[in-house]
């Protein structure tokens, strides 16, 4: 599946456009003059190149394009602006049924591609190849259309968009520039590397249940005392959605790697990985997110304004792991934070009245008001997998897309 042939975020044109034929009496070409249409004076490039995988495992090459501006977790929280999809048979060939480890490759392309800079991000769908080969590979549990399946899972292999120059590989922003006269030109010779010794993933995705800890409900209001949530794994098996996390995953934040915790808000302890995001979600039935009716990852440009700036503002709530349980469990006998991922059967999140306009993610600034809705809590890992309630199997949502509906899974925060 290619950009041009299946891309999920361009809406196409539709018609068919019958051609004139023009007769043309002497010498000269007929003048052509450019359309008053802006919408076909639209230029546009491509980003094409090749996938390199070194592994034993097969599967599915899924590739993502993103802004590099709003780049995916666990750098961002921004959501792929087109995907292709390489086959297993195409990119793996005759070694398909084999352990081989490669390196193989094959190209890829996107297409109607506008002036910008990208980041390019993908896996290899393991789980769409996991019959040993006697069956002809299927996408199993990756399905880009939906929240609860479009991300990877345990034993997929991460890749991106990297310069092979360079001992190891290192990640590239790519950027499409105009030419003199405007026209976006085309990126070649992109090289998108996976590699199954340094980018396997190793566990499923976050999925949790969420309950309001010590009993109450699950609202908050302005001027009043924070509210504490447990997140609990929770198994999906026998549908579409496949989920079997056993523990979650908790490491401190080091950016940086100099092997000392982060502490980007300065109170004295650890940031922590996973991150938590309890994000405003749109006052109409349904997933949709306020002020990004048209899920782009974009805000709307007429979009809310609490703020009263001018601007329409991207509402979330003041969230984080509680981390009095687990800081003990990131110390060593010294006294000295351990550095190496734990794992721990549940989470405590606190989330306190205060809202943020996170639409400067680097600089969230306070609101003066609560805004009145539904809230939905987001479960970002280090890896950069994510869960998120509410999601499509609530059961108002789930019988209409084919899923079995989960009760837990349509768990929100209200404000009243």
């Amino acid at each position: 599946m290619s950009l041009s042939s299946s891309s999920s975020w361009k809406k196409s044109l539709g018609g068919v456009f019958a051609a004139s034929l023009l007769v043309v009496t002497g010498c000269e070409s007929p003048e052509v003059v450019p359309t008053a249409d802006k919408r076909q004076n639209i230029h546009t490039a491509r980003i094409e190149g090749t996938l390199v995988v070194s592994a034993r495992s097969r599967g599915n090459a899924v590739v993502f394009l993103y802004d590099a501006n709003r780049p995916p977790p666990p750098q961002g929280t921004g959501r792929p602006l087109a995907f292709t999809i390489i086959p297993a048979e195409q990119l793996f060939g005759p070694a398909l049924n084999t352990d081989a480890p490669g390196p193989f490759t094959a190209p890829f392309a996107f297409s109607l591609v506008a002036k910008g800079r990208y980041t390019i991000r993908g896996f290899i769908d393991v789980d769409s190849c996991r019959n040993g080969g006697v069956q002809p590979c299927h996408a199993s549990d990756f399905n880009p259309w939906y929240g609860v399946t479009g991300e990877p899972n345990q034993g997929d292999i991460g890749g991106g968009a990297v310069d092979i120059s360079t001992t190891p590989p290192t990640p590239v922003t790519l950027e499409v520039i105009e030419d003199k006269d405007g026209k976006p030109q085309p990126l070649t010779n992109v090289t998108v590397s996976y590699a199954q010794a340094t980018a396997q993933v190793p566990l499923d995705r976050p999925a949790f249940q969420a309950t309001v800890h010590g009993g109450g409900d699950a609202t908050l209001v302005q001027g009043g005392p924070p509210k504490v949530l447990k997140l609990t794994p929770q198994t999906f098996e026998g549908g579409a959605v496949e989920q079997r996390p056993k523990a979650f995953m908790v490491s401190y934040v080091d950016n940086n790697r100099d092997g000392i915790p982060d502490d980007a808000d300065r109170n004295g302890v650890g940031d922590l990985w996973p991150r938590v995001v309890v994000r405003k979600l749109a006052d109409v039935p349904g997933l949709l997110e306020e002020n990004d009716l048209d899920r782009n990852g974009v805000i709307d440009a007429d979009g809310i304004d609490y703020s009263r700036d001018g601007q329409p503002d991207l509402v979330v709530l003041a969230a984080g792991l509680v981390p009095d349980s687990i800081i003990p469990l990131l110390t060593d006998g010294d006294g000295k934070p351990k550095m190496t991922p734990i794992f721990v059967p549940e989470l405590l999140v606190g989330v306190s009245p205060i809202a943020l306009d996170a639409s400067n993610p680097a600089a969230p600034t306070p609101l003066s008001v609560l805004p009145k809705g539904r809230y939905s809590v987001v479960l970002i890992q280090s890896t950069g997998q994510t869960w998120r309630v509410p999601n499509e199997l609530s059961p108002a949502i789930a019988p209409a897309l084919g899923m079995q509906g989960v009760e837990s899974q349509a768990f929100v925060l209200e404000v009243p």
